[in-house]
């Protein structure tokens, strides 16, 4: 069997947090490698296509501080690489004066002293030509705006070979095992391949369950579970460039029933992007791209409150009527409580193994952070995750014990599922 290398890291996934985690860890000097199963930036996964939204306001206090301290490295990638990826503008979030998870948004916003507006329905008008009902508020923060997610795991991925990191496509993982002899991980792709780490990251996406389960102690079984989502894109009726970021429209969240997002102008000629967050359970390996659930009811549902919320919305500027002229497939990986997984695999893994996912649908714009966190922990072991507690204690493995839904909240899901 062929032995292919020895290094201080070996990552597994090279989507966004894989990539973003191979750019921190080649950065710091380590010897690095990352394996992706699929072509580099293809589009089977969560990190591929052409917009994803960069928000601060959440009604989980954990996540606003994750997204500051991000928009610093995403900034910070941008001047090394030399060219933008982040395209800001600011976030509206729109919904009824008394919704818990707006609220909670609001909270959070004074909590940790970001900047905000709350604007009523004649404000709202006014300021971005955006209908709300007469009972619902308007919540303007600064930082929000628009993320290229291929060209955003390009620069990743580019970086990381700049500092000496060694990435290979095409290599699915079918094993991982411990070396106690010498105090590290062996990594075996199909092909016979074997590759040695003094640690280990799993990044694997939708297909993190899968790896885990054949890998781990007793058929380990995450509460991971792959969706399968389906954007849509409307044609603009008015001029393009009232709903761009030049004009300063914002990306924009409506906390109604159901939970609705989209982004400015940006990624397709007279086009913009509005849509449900939510999906369908799936095989990420047997998923529909769509198709099979076109006219289903559960689509039809979503595109028919789609309709109706972008014609009180936007009115006749956009073509409601005529439906969404283009959709796109992507996968979300969902925890019972839409929170994050980052922690050490344990078991015979001990903290050689740290795995990474369940970023449900709201995680890309996180990347830069989630990377730092990874190498942090796979750099100092259980003593870094003790120093980092308070970033990473709501995304630790335990508190499912017990406990299938994990964290309580006091607001309602947001993601639909259908």
């Amino acid at each position: 069997m062929e032995n292919s290398g020895r290094f201080d890291l070996i990552i597994i996934g090279a989507g966004a947090m894989g990539s973003s985690a191979a750019y921190q860890a080649a950065k710091r000097g380590q010897k690095t490698l990352l394996l992706e199963q699929f072509d580099f930036l293809h589009h089977r996964g969560s990190s591929h296509g052409e917009s994803r939204t960069i928000r601060a306001t959440y009604p989980e206090p954990y996540y606003s501080p994750m997204v500051i301290e991000s928009e610093k490295l995403w900034r910070e990638a941008e001047s090394e690489i030399g060219y933008n990826v982040f395209f800001k503008t600011e976030q509206i979030d729109l919904g009824p004066a008394d919704n818990s998870s707006l609220l909670a948004v609001v909270a959070n916003c004074k909590k940790h002293s970001i900047n905000h507006r709350i604007l009523n329905r004649h404000q709202s008008n006014s300021r971005f030509s955006i209908s709300i009902p007469e009972d619902w508020i308007a919540v303007v923060t600064e930082l929000g705006g628009v993320l290229k997610p291929t060209k955003a795991v390009a620069m990743f991925q580019t970086l990381a070979i700049k500092h000496g990191a060694v990435l290979k496509d095409k290599t699915e993982i079918v094993d991982v095992e411990m070396d106690e002899c010498r105090s590290g991980v062996l990594v075996s792709s199909r092909l016979g391949e074997k590759f040695w780490g003094r640690k280990c990251i799993v990044t694997a996406g939708a297909w993190m369950c899968k790896l885990v389960e054949k890998v781990g102690d007793r058929g380990m079984v995450l509460p991971i579970q792959p969706v399968e989502t389906t954007v849509f894109y409307w044609k603009i009726k008015g001029e393009e460039v009232d709903f761009s970021i030049g004009a300063g429209f914002p990306s924009f969240a409506s906390y109604g029933e159901p939970y609705i997002y989209g982004t400015p102008a940006l990624e397709f000629p007279d086009l913009i992007k509005i849509t449900v967050h939510g999906g369908r359970e799936c095989d990420p390996d047997k998923r529909t791209w769509g198709a099979a659930v076109a006219g289903t009811e559960g689509m039809t549902m979503a595109i028919g409150c789609l309709k109706e919320w972008i014609r009180s919305t936007f009115g006749e500027r956009i073509d409601w009527e005529d439906g969404p002229v283009m959709s796109q497939s992507c996968l979300y990986s969902m925890t019972p409580d839409e929170d994050y997984i980052i922690d050490f695999l344990g078991g015979k893994f001990n903290e050689y193994v740290m795995v990474a996912g369940g970023f449900s649908g709201h995680g890309f714009k996180m990347a830069p952070v989630v990377g730092r966190i990874l190498v942090d922990l796979a750099s100092g072991g259980k003593a870094a995750a003790v120093q980092l507690n308070e970033e990473i204690k709501h995304f630790k493995l335990g508190r499912f014990e017990g406990n299938p839904r994990g964290n309580a909240k006091g607001f309602e899901d947001q993601v639909r599922l259908r």
